[in-house]
Protein backbone atom coordinates (compact mmCIF):
# COMPACT_ATOMS: atom_id res chain seq x y z
CA UNK A 1 0.00 0.00 0.00
CA UNK A 2 1.36 3.75 -1.19
CA UNK A 3 2.02 5.11 2.49
CA UNK A 4 0.21 8.76 1.55
CA UNK A 5 2.83 11.74 3.37
CA UNK A 6 1.77 15.09 3.97
CA UNK A 7 4.54 17.35 3.81
CA UNK A 8 5.05 20.92 5.69
CA UNK A 9 7.78 22.50 3.40
CA UNK A 10 8.74 22.32 -0.13
CA UNK A 11 11.75 24.52 -0.71
CA UNK A 12 13.86 23.79 2.09
CA UNK A 13 16.87 21.27 2.12
CA UNK A 14 15.05 18.35 3.52
CA UNK A 15 11.93 18.89 2.11
CA UNK A 16 13.86 19.39 -1.38
CA UNK A 17 15.28 16.01 -0.84
CA UNK A 18 11.87 14.49 0.30
CA UNK A 19 10.26 15.53 -3.15
CA UNK A 20 13.10 14.82 -4.85
CA UNK A 21 13.83 10.58 -3.52
CA UNK A 22 9.79 9.85 -2.87
CA UNK A 23 9.38 8.58 -6.38
CA UNK A 24 12.31 5.53 -5.32
CA UNK A 25 9.96 4.89 -2.69
CA UNK A 26 6.53 3.38 -2.08
CA UNK A 27 4.54 7.00 -0.85
CA UNK A 28 2.89 9.71 -2.30
CA UNK A 29 3.23 13.29 -1.24
CA UNK A 30 1.76 16.15 -0.75
CA UNK A 31 4.06 19.05 0.07
CA UNK A 32 2.79 22.70 1.27
CA UNK A 33 4.38 25.68 0.88
CA UNK A 34 4.36 28.72 2.87
CA UNK A 35 0.92 29.86 1.00
CA UNK A 36 -0.58 26.66 1.40
CA UNK A 37 0.24 26.49 5.26
CA UNK A 38 2.01 29.04 6.81
CA UNK A 39 3.63 27.51 10.23
CA UNK A 40 3.07 31.27 11.79
CA UNK A 41 -0.79 29.96 12.28
CA UNK A 42 -1.03 27.02 14.05
CA UNK A 43 -4.86 26.15 13.65
CA UNK A 44 -5.04 26.59 9.61
CA UNK A 45 -1.78 24.01 9.27
CA UNK A 46 -3.87 21.59 11.82
CA UNK A 47 -7.31 22.56 9.33
CA UNK A 48 -4.45 21.18 6.59
CA UNK A 49 -4.15 17.78 8.34
CA UNK A 50 -7.75 16.99 8.75
CA UNK A 51 -8.77 17.79 5.12
CA UNK A 52 -5.77 15.63 3.71
CA UNK A 53 -6.29 12.51 6.30
CA UNK A 54 -3.38 11.21 5.62
CA UNK A 55 -0.94 8.15 6.41
CA UNK A 56 1.85 10.57 7.99
CA UNK A 57 2.68 13.70 8.27
CA UNK A 58 6.38 15.00 8.01
CA UNK A 59 7.25 18.28 9.58
CA UNK A 60 10.23 19.49 7.04
CA UNK A 61 9.77 23.43 7.49
CA UNK A 62 10.33 25.27 10.56
CA UNK A 63 11.68 28.44 11.88
CA UNK A 64 16.12 28.29 11.12
CA UNK A 65 17.07 31.99 11.85
CA UNK A 66 18.84 30.90 14.55
CA UNK A 67 19.81 34.81 15.72
CA UNK A 68 17.00 36.48 14.24
CA UNK A 69 14.95 34.38 16.45
CA UNK A 70 16.19 36.11 19.56
CA UNK A 71 14.61 39.46 18.49
CA UNK A 72 11.30 37.43 16.67
CA UNK A 73 11.09 35.21 19.54
CA UNK A 74 7.29 35.24 19.70
CA UNK A 75 7.36 33.89 16.07
CA UNK A 76 9.65 31.50 16.76
CA UNK A 77 8.01 29.85 18.98
CA UNK A 78 4.63 30.02 16.75
CA UNK A 79 6.24 28.42 14.10
CA UNK A 80 8.86 25.64 16.10
CA UNK A 81 6.28 24.60 18.99
CA UNK A 82 2.81 26.07 18.54
CA UNK A 83 2.01 24.54 14.70
CA UNK A 84 4.33 21.20 15.40
CA UNK A 85 1.96 20.64 18.60
CA UNK A 86 -1.24 21.81 16.74
CA UNK A 87 -0.14 19.27 13.80
CA UNK A 88 0.28 16.48 15.47
CA UNK A 89 -3.08 16.79 17.55
CA UNK A 90 -4.66 16.89 14.67
CA UNK A 91 -2.70 13.94 12.99
CA UNK A 92 -3.82 11.99 16.10
CA UNK A 93 -7.47 12.88 15.22
CA UNK A 94 -6.90 11.19 11.95
CA UNK A 95 -5.06 8.10 12.53
CA UNK A 96 -1.49 9.61 11.26
CA UNK A 97 1.58 9.17 12.86
CA UNK A 98 4.29 12.56 13.16
CA UNK A 99 7.45 12.89 12.01
CA UNK A 100 8.87 16.21 13.81
CA UNK A 101 12.43 17.19 12.83
CA UNK A 102 14.47 18.80 15.36
CA UNK A 103 17.92 19.87 16.43
CA UNK A 104 21.21 19.29 18.50
CA UNK A 105 20.93 22.78 19.45
CA UNK A 106 18.48 21.62 22.06
CA UNK A 107 21.83 20.71 24.35
CA UNK A 108 24.23 23.48 25.88
CA UNK A 109 27.05 21.59 24.19
CA UNK A 110 28.86 21.80 27.51
CA UNK A 111 28.99 17.82 28.41
CA UNK A 112 32.62 15.75 27.93
CA UNK A 113 30.91 13.42 25.77
CA UNK A 114 28.01 12.99 22.48
CA UNK A 115 24.62 13.35 23.96
CA UNK A 116 22.18 10.42 24.25
CA UNK A 117 18.29 10.60 23.06
CA UNK A 118 17.99 10.46 27.16
CA UNK A 119 20.49 12.79 28.01
CA UNK A 120 18.92 16.33 30.07
CA UNK A 121 18.41 18.84 27.31
CA UNK A 122 19.25 23.09 28.45
CA UNK A 123 19.03 25.49 25.04
CA UNK A 124 20.89 27.93 25.43
CA UNK A 125 19.37 29.92 22.78
CA UNK A 126 15.58 30.94 21.77
CA UNK A 127 15.86 28.96 18.61
CA UNK A 128 17.18 25.42 20.47
CA UNK A 129 14.05 26.13 23.26
CA UNK A 130 11.21 26.67 21.03
CA UNK A 131 12.26 23.77 18.67
CA UNK A 132 12.61 21.72 22.59
CA UNK A 133 9.29 22.85 23.10
CA UNK A 134 8.26 21.68 19.83
CA UNK A 135 9.25 18.28 20.50
CA UNK A 136 7.28 18.19 23.79
CA UNK A 137 4.22 19.33 22.61
CA UNK A 138 4.11 16.64 19.79
CA UNK A 139 5.01 14.19 21.95
CA UNK A 140 2.04 15.16 24.14
CA UNK A 141 -0.37 15.82 21.53
CA UNK A 142 0.24 12.02 19.90
CA UNK A 143 1.64 8.91 21.08
CA UNK A 144 2.65 7.66 17.22
CA UNK A 145 5.13 10.80 16.53
CA UNK A 146 9.29 10.40 16.38
CA UNK A 147 11.16 13.60 16.96
CA UNK A 148 14.55 13.66 14.88
CA UNK A 149 17.23 15.62 16.09
CA UNK A 150 19.60 16.42 13.49
CA UNK A 151 22.52 19.14 13.50
CA UNK A 152 24.64 20.76 10.79
CA UNK A 153 22.11 19.99 7.53
CA UNK A 154 24.27 20.09 4.36
CA UNK A 155 22.89 20.06 0.41
CA UNK A 156 23.41 21.13 -3.28
CA UNK A 157 20.05 23.17 -1.97
CA UNK A 158 19.48 26.49 -0.69
CA UNK A 159 21.81 27.96 2.09
CA UNK A 160 24.10 25.90 4.43
CA UNK A 161 27.66 26.21 5.41
CA UNK A 162 29.02 23.79 2.27
CA UNK A 163 27.22 26.31 -0.54
CA UNK A 164 28.54 29.87 1.82
CA UNK A 165 32.09 28.69 2.50
CA UNK A 166 32.54 27.94 -1.64
CA UNK A 167 31.15 31.39 -2.23
CA UNK A 168 33.53 32.82 0.32
CA UNK A 169 36.42 31.44 -1.43
CA UNK A 170 35.02 32.38 -4.87
CA UNK A 171 35.10 36.45 -3.55
CA UNK A 172 38.95 35.71 -2.69
CA UNK A 173 38.62 37.00 1.01
CA UNK A 174 40.66 36.06 3.70
CA UNK A 175 38.37 33.06 5.58
CA UNK A 176 38.81 32.82 9.36
CA UNK A 177 36.32 29.80 10.86
CA UNK A 178 35.36 29.16 14.08
CA UNK A 179 37.30 26.30 15.34
CA UNK A 180 35.94 25.63 19.30
CA UNK A 181 32.50 24.34 18.15
CA UNK A 182 32.31 20.66 16.95
CA UNK A 183 29.53 18.60 15.61
CA UNK A 184 28.25 15.75 13.12
CA UNK A 185 27.35 17.18 9.33
CA UNK A 186 24.40 15.97 8.13
CA UNK A 187 23.01 15.23 4.18
CA UNK A 188 19.85 16.40 3.39
CA UNK A 189 19.48 13.63 1.28
CA UNK A 190 20.38 10.74 4.27
CA UNK A 191 17.98 12.36 6.79
CA UNK A 192 15.32 12.33 3.34
CA UNK A 193 16.37 8.84 2.58
CA UNK A 194 16.28 7.62 6.36
CA UNK A 195 12.40 9.36 6.66
CA UNK A 196 11.66 8.10 3.48
CA UNK A 197 12.20 4.11 4.32
CA UNK A 198 10.90 4.43 7.83
CA UNK A 199 7.28 6.03 6.51
CA UNK A 200 5.92 3.08 5.70
CA UNK A 201 6.66 1.40 9.31
CA UNK A 202 5.33 4.47 11.33
CA UNK A 203 2.11 4.08 9.19
CA UNK A 204 1.61 0.83 10.54
CA UNK A 205 3.41 0.97 13.88
CA UNK A 206 1.05 1.31 16.98
CA UNK A 207 1.64 3.97 19.93
CA UNK A 208 4.19 2.68 22.27
CA UNK A 209 6.30 1.50 19.64
CA UNK A 210 10.23 1.75 19.88
CA UNK A 211 10.10 3.45 16.28
CA UNK A 212 7.74 6.42 18.42
CA UNK A 213 9.99 9.04 20.29
CA UNK A 214 12.93 10.85 19.81
CA UNK A 215 16.19 9.94 17.86
CA UNK A 216 19.12 11.17 16.77
CA UNK A 217 20.70 11.44 12.86
CA UNK A 218 23.52 12.66 11.54
CA UNK A 219 26.34 11.44 9.48
CA UNK A 220 28.89 9.59 11.12
CA UNK A 221 32.49 11.21 12.59
CA UNK A 222 32.76 15.18 14.33
CA UNK A 223 34.45 17.73 12.76
CA UNK A 224 35.18 21.35 13.97
CA UNK A 225 33.51 24.12 11.54
CA UNK A 226 37.19 25.16 10.59
CA UNK A 227 37.97 21.51 9.74
CA UNK A 228 34.72 21.34 8.29
CA UNK A 229 35.54 24.39 5.84
CA UNK A 230 39.13 22.52 5.40
CA UNK A 231 37.94 19.56 3.83
CA UNK A 232 35.19 21.69 1.61
CA UNK A 233 37.79 23.27 -0.18
CA UNK A 234 40.23 20.26 -0.49
CA UNK A 235 37.32 18.30 -1.99
CA UNK A 236 35.81 20.83 -3.89
CA UNK A 237 39.01 23.05 -5.17
CA UNK A 238 41.98 20.97 -4.60
CA UNK A 239 45.19 22.65 -5.02
CA UNK A 240 43.23 25.82 -5.09
CA UNK A 241 42.09 25.44 -2.01
CA UNK A 242 42.73 28.71 0.45
CA UNK A 243 44.38 28.67 3.66
CA UNK A 244 41.40 28.53 6.52
CA UNK A 245 42.40 30.50 9.95
CA UNK A 246 40.75 30.05 13.16
CA UNK A 247 38.65 31.91 15.06
CA UNK A 248 37.27 31.49 19.05
CA UNK A 249 33.90 31.44 19.64
CA UNK A 250 33.97 33.97 22.17
CA UNK A 251 35.53 36.61 19.66
CA UNK A 252 32.71 36.25 17.23
CA UNK A 253 29.69 37.31 18.30
CA UNK A 254 26.61 36.84 17.79
CA UNK A 255 22.60 37.36 19.37
CA UNK A 256 22.22 33.72 19.93
CA UNK A 257 24.87 31.87 21.85
CA UNK A 258 25.73 28.80 20.35
CA UNK A 259 27.02 25.81 21.95
CA UNK A 260 30.86 24.14 21.83
CA UNK A 261 29.79 20.74 21.35
CA UNK A 262 26.61 19.64 20.59
CA UNK A 263 27.43 16.52 19.34
CA UNK A 264 25.21 13.57 19.50
CA UNK A 265 24.99 10.16 20.34
CA UNK A 266 24.04 7.43 17.12
CA UNK A 267 24.01 4.41 19.09
CA UNK A 268 20.20 4.31 19.37
CA UNK A 269 19.72 5.27 15.68
CA UNK A 270 21.29 1.94 14.70
CA UNK A 271 20.06 0.20 17.72
CA UNK A 272 16.47 0.55 17.13
CA UNK A 273 15.90 1.58 13.48
CA UNK A 274 19.20 -0.78 11.83
CA UNK A 275 20.84 2.18 10.57
CA UNK A 276 25.08 2.76 10.60
CA UNK A 277 25.23 6.44 9.02
CA UNK A 278 27.84 6.99 6.55
CA UNK A 279 30.97 8.95 7.11
CA UNK A 280 30.36 13.21 6.44
CA UNK A 281 33.06 12.97 4.36
CA UNK A 282 31.82 10.53 1.98
CA UNK A 283 28.10 12.49 2.08
CA UNK A 284 29.68 15.89 1.61
CA UNK A 285 31.74 14.45 -1.26
CA UNK A 286 28.21 14.06 -2.90
CA UNK A 287 27.00 17.58 -2.10
CA UNK A 288 30.09 18.57 -3.83
CA UNK A 289 30.33 16.44 -6.66
CA UNK A 290 26.32 17.65 -7.54
CA UNK A 291 27.76 21.62 -6.97
CA UNK A 292 30.32 20.75 -10.06
CA UNK A 293 28.03 19.23 -11.72
CA UNK A 294 25.31 22.37 -11.34
CA UNK A 295 28.11 24.46 -11.49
Amino acid sequence: MTVQILQFGTTGQLATELLRQAPRHDVAITALSRADADLSDPAACARKVMEARPDVVVIAAAYTAVDLAESEQDLARAVNAGSPGAIAAAAGAVGAAVVNVSTDYVFDGAGAAPYAEDAAPHPLNTYGRTKLEGETAVAAANRRSLSIRTSWVVSPHGKNFVKTMLRVAAAGNPLKVVDDQSGRPTSAADLAGFILDLAPRLAQASAGDDLFGVVHFANAGEVTWRDFAIEIFRQALGDQAPEVGGQKTADYKTPAQRPLRATMDLGRLERVYGVRPRPWQDALADVVAELKTAG
